[in-house]
């Protein structure tokens, strides 16, 4: 099962290394990393990079693609050659799925249109200026498309995408390997539930 997860310049990390800690546990899994170019690729603070060791152009098919999201989505919602090889990519997968502003990408190329999908809270608009409807789950699965919400999200998402491919018990399996046993000490974890003075700080810049 070949997994490939696209990098871009200004990606979120845990994006891609969430999914990517559960996923690589499938049996017969291959993960690939992709980008324009191989090589390192850094994320937003641009003081970690993954490095992808095969392009775009190297990859003709997968079994499961996995966008990430981050600022650098925004840039490449013009970008038809990612955009064209997001959607070859689609019509091959047995899934496809996103996380965060992922789904943005996801949009960008025509494949939400009519569909339910999840996102960042903050690019709710963006998603559904594509066609898509917002909802507030933390994980949608419509058809093989499955999005998941914010960072976070995506560990969840590969867990229910796990046991689709599958099933429950190896799901839980590799939940128990990672300890994947959330416990957070705080609950602000979404617009609904983080207080004015939490969402003024952000909107601040927590830096």
């Amino acid at each position: 099962m070949r997994i490939v997860i696209p990098l871009f310049d200004r990606f979120t990390a845990l994006d891609a290394v969430g999914p990517y800690e559960v996923l690589k546990f499938l049996p017969g899994a291959e993960v690939v990393f992709a980008a324009t170019k191989s090589g390192p690729v850094r994320d937003v603070p641009k003081s970690l990079a993954i490095t992808a060791d095969a392009t775009f152009a190297d990859i003709d098919s997968c079994d499961v693609l996995l966008v990430p999201g981050g600022p650098g989505t925004r840039g490449l919602l013009q970008d038809d050659k990612l955009l064209n090889w997001i959607r070859r990519m689609h019509r091959s997968s047995i899934w496809t799925t996103s996380v965060c502003t992922g789904s943005l990408l996801l949009g960008a190329a025509g494949l939400l249109t009519g569909l339910s999908a999840t996102t960042h809270w903050a690019a709710i608009d963006v998603l559904e200026s594509f066609g898509a409807t917002y909802t507030a789950e933390r994980v949608v699965f419509q058809g093989k498309i499955v999005t998941a919400a914010g960072v976070s999200s995506g560990i969840d998402m590969a867990l229910a995408l796990a046991a689709h491919i599958t099933d429950q018990t190896t799901a839980e399996a590799i939940q128990l390997a990672i300890e994947y046993d959330p416990q957070p000490p705080f609950d602000t974890g979404s617009p609904a539930k983080a207080s004015q003075a939490v969402k003024d700080l952000l909107a601040r810049g927590i830096r």
